[in-house]
């Protein structure tokens, strides 16, 4: 089986922004923090850049991780898509 990363045009390791929309819910950056320590133990929760909506209806999160392979994106891209108050994964 080919190395996945030999496909790829990125160069591990490196900074990688991962954007995160859903509704506004009292508990959706706090999950979303969760998951992303899960798979980024190193990332600083702090650097979490927070937008909301014109209608204050929907939040943009952005974790900003140290992304090592392709691997680690593909599960975290797969768990954060799959969380039910996750509505965009970018």
């Amino acid at each position: 089986m080919a190395d996945p990363n030999l496909d790829s045009l990125i160069e591990y390791p490196l900074d990688f922004p991962i954007k995160i929309m859903g509704r506004r819910h009292d508990h959706f950056a706090q999950t979303v923090v969760d998951i992303v320590k899960r798979h980024a133990p190193d990332w600083d929760a702090a650097t979490l850049e927070m937008r909301l909506s014109k209608s204050g209806t929907y939040l943009s999160l952005t974790a900003t991780i140290r992304a090592v392979d392709r691997a680690q994106l593909d599960a975290l891209y797969t768990e954060l898509s799959g969380h039910p108050m996750v509505s965009v994964v970018l």
